[in-house]
């Protein structure tokens, strides 16, 4: 199915647009056999902080493919909601999203139980309201969690900066950062390392934050950032990255350090293929069907730059931007995403091997913390 506008894309260019329906969600039949063993091997990721700081609205946009503005008529979370995120071999893990109100270091909660197994801890801080008693509660849950499991990556989400000026934003981040540090250093605690991201729902930099917290439970990201520097050595690509196409998480990218603008041109690259396929996908027996799996789109931008997109699996996809020039010899380009997409398939028969042993391990009682995603 071709696709040209004539906005982007030029006069006998290439662009095959046939992916990612509207309805393309999380799951996968071809896992399903091995979901119930293995859910307890699933790496947790804990999203704590405050009442109204933003926790649920940073959930259901990331993962649920909420609009920002649904988010203002969220009612408040009343109780621990387990959110079961398994949509690719890559990215699979239970989201607890944990209310503000709800003491969890009582006696009501089992505090080492909740740390244990926990890849990721992301504590959520209001920028727009007096973040001091945040800073006191973020003090005490990261210390109890550290003790509980020291191998637990501390997150700091600063939330809601889009009402904050650019000066505000990093006067904001550099108080925050600054008095958590010095808490954590008068407790003994040097050695806990917390990692701050300023974000807002309505901008990129939630989904660019998640990018790096999900990234960090991934055991073979060294292999999948490899493979990608190889990709674009041998190209002519200036930057690449590896999407999980529901979410527009970014599991993994080159070597090359990230510019956000071309971060948000790939999501917006990957709406723009869901939505036309959404339309003109192929259907079969009535049901729209569009995933095919040398579907591809080509984008050319009027800076003579072009946005090229490839379907690495059902899940994932890979997003390259490179210079139009470079783009004339798209032929060893496809030839080497070939290549590339049968490296990527290797680590994930890997992967697939090494979670059945997990799923055969739990069935003996073999009991461990899953604190990454093997």
């Amino acid at each position: 199915m071709s696709f040209e506008d004539d906005d982007f894309v030029g006069s006998g260019s290439y662009s095959v647009v046939g992916s990612f329906p509207k309805e393309f969600g999380y799951g996968g039949e071809e896992h399903e056999e091995f979901r119930d063993q293995v859910e307890e091997a699933k790496p947790k990721i804990l999203l704590m902080g405050l009442r109204r700081s933003g926790k649920s609205s940073i959930l259901k946009v990331v993962f649920h493919k909420m609009s920002p503005n649904e988010t203002l008529f969220l009612e408040s979370t009343n109780k621990v909601v387990k959110d079961d995120i398994s949509n690719s071999s890559f990215v699979q893990f239970a989201i607890w999203d944990f209310p503000g109100q709800i003491d969890f270091f009582g006696p009501d909660f089992n505090s080492d139980q909740i740390f244990t197994g926990c890849g990721s801890l992301v504590f959520v801080i209001d920028a727009q309201d007096d973040y001091m008693e945040a800073l006191t509660k973020l003090h005490q849950t990261v210390t109890r969690a550290y003790k509980a499991n020291p191998s637990i990556k501390f997150e700091v989400f600063i939330h809601k900066v889009d009402g904050l000026t650019d000066d505000h934003k990093i006067e904001t981040q550099r108080d925050i950062h600054q008095r958590a540090t010095n808490e954590l250093e008068d407790a003994g605690l040097e050695n806990l390392q917390l990692s701050f991201y300023l974000t807002s729902i309505y901008d990129h930099s939630v989904f660019e934050a998640f990018s790096k917290v999900v990234q960090k439970l991934i055991i073979q990201l060294p292999t999948l950032e490899n493979l990608l520097n190889i990709l674009i050595q041998h190209s002519g690509i200036e930057k690449a990255f590896l999407f999980d196409v529901v979410s527009k998480i970014y599991i993994a990218t080159d070597s090359a350090p990230v510019d956000m603008q071309s971060y948000e041109l790939c999501c917006d690259m990957i709406d723009v293929v869901i939505d036309i396929s959404s339309i003109y996908g192929m259907k079969e027996d009535g049901e729209q069907n569009p995933y095919d799996t040398e579907s591809a789109s080509v984008i050319r931008l009027n800076n003579l730059t072009v946005c090229y997109l490839r379907e690495v699996n059902r899940y994932l996809a890979l997003v390259c931007i490179l210079r139009e020039d470079n783009f004339g010899k798209h032929g060893l380009i496809d030839y080497n995403f070939h290549c590339f997409r049968e490296a990527i398939q290797d680590v994930f028969d890997l992967r697939q091997q090494n979670r059945e042993n997990q799923a055969r391990a739990l069935q003996n009682g073999d009991r461990h913390r899953p604190d990454a995603i093997a």
